[in-house]
């Protein structure tokens, strides 16, 4: 729920505000975070530094809105006990909202993006979109490391019909994808609309620009796509550690079967 208030710029130079997304963990901890100055609770949204907005993402995102530089740091030093698994790594996305209220809610081609007010429900909006597109980001890059290693694995075994390292680098494979698949799965549902949406219909236009210009929907089927071959080739993988283990127990049984015949032999011939 946002409420319905107007964030009016106190400055010219406010007119051109930067909005900052920062991608800080696997989670962030926002009980126990009610203030006074809450602007929206999914996600919360509060009033930040001088004349700025914060919005928190439970899914390890915070998007800082009109900060200066001592006021961002400010306000990440207070979430730092909050989030979960920081990234080692930081994803960034930037972009500047200027107000233009006569002119159609637009994003300028590699320019900024363009309201008729700056509003709560415009800056969740916002916000939403570059959170989004913060984390596909991350899992991108995380899915095309494991792709890298998976392309040389599969090559070994379509040349030589084995692959080098045995069973620990299997396993080893097996655990890499398993756990991408695990972070990227479930992390952030990119088709879902934030709630602003449902609630300012008149905002369904600039969401579905924002949605365009970071190409969410795109990034998330190609994401998809790519979880689907690091699943396959887990199983493939799986298959084979089987495999592998199927044909040493039949060994072993062939081996105590040759030795039973044997002990059985020696003692007839000893009678």
């Amino acid at each position: 729920m946002v409420k319905e208030v107007a964030i009016e710029p106190k400055s010219p130079a406010a007119a051109g505000r930067k909005v900052r997304a920062l991608l800080l963990a696997d989670r962030i901890d926002t009980s126990g975070l009610e203030r006074t100055d809450v602007l929206s609770i999914t996600p919360l949204t509060f009033r930040a530094g001088h004349d700025g907005l914060v919005t928190i993402f439970r899914y390890g995102v915070v998007v800082l809105f009109g900060l200066s530089v001592l006021e961002e740091d400010e306000v990440l030093q207070r979430l730092h006990q909050r989030i979960v698994r920081p990234v080692t790594l930081r994803e960034e996305e930037t972009a500047t909202v200027e107000i233009a209220p006569d002119r159609d809610e637009q994003i300028l081609p590699g320019g900024p993006i363009q309201v008729k007010a700056i509003t709560p429900e415009h800056m969740v909006v916002i916000a939403d979109a570059l959170a989004k597109s913060v984390v596909l980001a991350r899992d991108e890059r995380e899915v095309s490391s494991v792709l890298e290693v998976v392309e040389p694995f599969a090559r070994q075994l379509a040349e030589r019909g084995r692959a080098a390292g045995g069973r620990r680098a299997i396993l080893k494979h097996i655990g890499n994808a398993l756990l991408v698949q695990h972070r990227v799965s479930g992390r952030v549902a990119v088709g879902e609309k934030p709630d602003a949406v449902w609630e300012r219909p008149d905002l369904e236009r600039l969401y579905a620009r924002l949605e365009d210009e970071y190409e969410l929907n795109e990034r998330a089927e190609a994401l998809s796509r790519k979880l689907a071959v690091i699943s396959e080739t887990a199983k493939v993988l799986t298959d084979m550690i089987d495999t592998s283990r199927s044909l040493r127990l039949e060994l072993i049984i062939v081996v105590l079967i040759l030795f039973e015949i044997v002990l059985t032999t020696y003692q007839m011939l000893a009678r």
